[in-house]
């Protein structure tokens, strides 16, 4: 059912002393006054069914204090009726219209002076038309966020007014593909400061470094998450960005190819002035080793195919040699002489049982029980003698036996 705006506030009391009070209007006004302190400055009224304004007066009256207005997933259709709302709430800095079927409703200039103070516009799956977009941010002259997000762009058309205190904008879950459309967000919003477009089928960014530094002077933080881009070409230029600190790049076809550690050292090797990466601050330490990988890993590469940024890191760190590699896994085998009496025997031995198993398998080397037998560890890189293994639970690796040390087997006697 269609409803308009607050009219939930036709409640019965208030009806009855409508009625029963039109001698006493003054009384009427106190009551609505007490009604109206009721009214958070925060006033969501998402699902409700609202297509239409409804009474203008009372919507002054209950919304003289209302700062933050949430109308998403409602059946509002209709700018002019929209501009009512707006129009009647004098302190609104937060507006949020997603979900409302919008496609193809035509803003008239006079509606869009109602939204004046508005700061923050949200207007997700709206499918609102890229002319209206920017006819509302010429006519809201202190917008600073405005979320745009699932509206099925694929283009965007250019503005003659610029509007310099846009400094967010999030346009998720589009269809932008050409970077000359994002271009566009750069002339039509100078002094943006955080560009969110991750789900942007965008393949890749075709602007010099002097075009990016001069479109793009403010940007600090870019959102590119599930984006086409499949070149460092293109991770490279985004150091071209003069005040860029924050990037958030995953799912792009790009690092499909590396591992997790791979991925996020490489990406921090070539950001050198990005602090925060996918979320996560990254400390000088990270970034020393991220660069120091960068050389390595770029080593083997022939000379034309080394990227810009190897070059840089080679003359600051110098050409570094690779990485030896430590197995730091315990050992499980050694090879070791066995010498009983005249007789030796080379035997490889399992480091990880004890001197009682060890005896069970030294009884057919040297024909003697596992009772009548004492062993001896001797050590060949040490000075010191033979050290008896006494204690049959002892683990063997326990002695630090190595490759080519020996175990004397000594016949007890009776």
């Amino acid at each position: 059912m269609n409803k308009a705006f607050l009219g939930f506030f036709d409640r019965p009391s208030v009806q009855k002393q409508k009625k029963t009070a039109s001698s006493n209007r003054g009384q009427i006004k106190a009551d609505i006054a007490s009604d109206r302190l009721n009214l958070p400055s925060v006033l969501v009224l998402n699902s409700c069914g609202i297509s239409k304004s409804g009474d203008q007066a009372e919507i002054a009256a209950f919304c003289a204090h209302v700062m933050e207005l949430d109308l998403s997933h409602n059946k509002l259709q209709d700018w002019h009726e929209i501009s009512k709302i707006v129009s009647n709430i004098p302190n609104l800095e937060f507006l949020n219209l997603s979900s409302n079927p919008l496609a193809g409703m035509t803003l008239e200039p006079r509606w869009a002076e109602a939204f004046s103070s508005v700061r923050r516009l949200v207007l997700n799956n709206t499918q609102v038309s890229w002319d209206t977009v920017l006819l509302l941010t010429r006519e809201i002259p202190e917008l600073e966020e405005l979320f745009l997000c699932h509206n099925e762009y694929s283009s965007v058309s250019s503005s003659s007014v610029a509007c310099s205190t846009l400094r967010l904008l999030h346009i998720t879950d589009n269809c932008l593909k050409d970077w000359a459309e994002v271009r566009k967000f750069g002339s039509m919003f100078p002094c943006l400061d955080t560009l969110v477009m991750a789900n942007n089928n965008l393949s890749s960014i075709q602007d010099s470094k002097d075009i990016l530094q001069r479109l793009f002077p403010k940007l600090r933080s870019i959102n590119l998450h599930n984006s086409g881009l499949n070149q460092w070409e293109d991770i490279e230029k985004l150091n071209f960005f003069p005040r860029l600190e924050e990037v958030r790049l995953q799912g792009i076809p790009l690092l499909q190819a590396y591992t997790n550690a791979e991925r996020r050292s490489l990406m921090i090797a070539q950001l050198p002035s990005v602090s925060l990466l996918n979320g996560s601050a990254v400390s000088d330490s990270e970034r020393e080793d991220a660069e120091r990988f960068f050389i390595r890993y770029y080593l083997d590469y022939p000379e034309e195919e080394l990227p810009y940024r190897y070059h840089s890191l080679v003359n600051k760190y110098g050409k570094l040699e690779p990485l030896a590699e430590i197995d730091l896994r315990p050992r499980c085998r050694a090879q070791v002489e066995v010498h009983c009496e005249e007789k030796i025997e080379q035997l490889s031995i399992r480091l990880d049982q004890t001197v009682a198993e060890l005896k069970k398998q030294l009884t057919t080397v040297v024909q003697l029980s596992t009772n009548s037998m004492r062993l001896y560890y001797i050590d060949k890189g040490s000075a010191f003698g033979p050290e008896e293994m006494k204690y049959n639970t002892r683990a063997l690796h326990s002695y630090s036996i190595q490759d080519g040390d020996e175990i004397l087997v000594v016949p007890k006697t009776k």
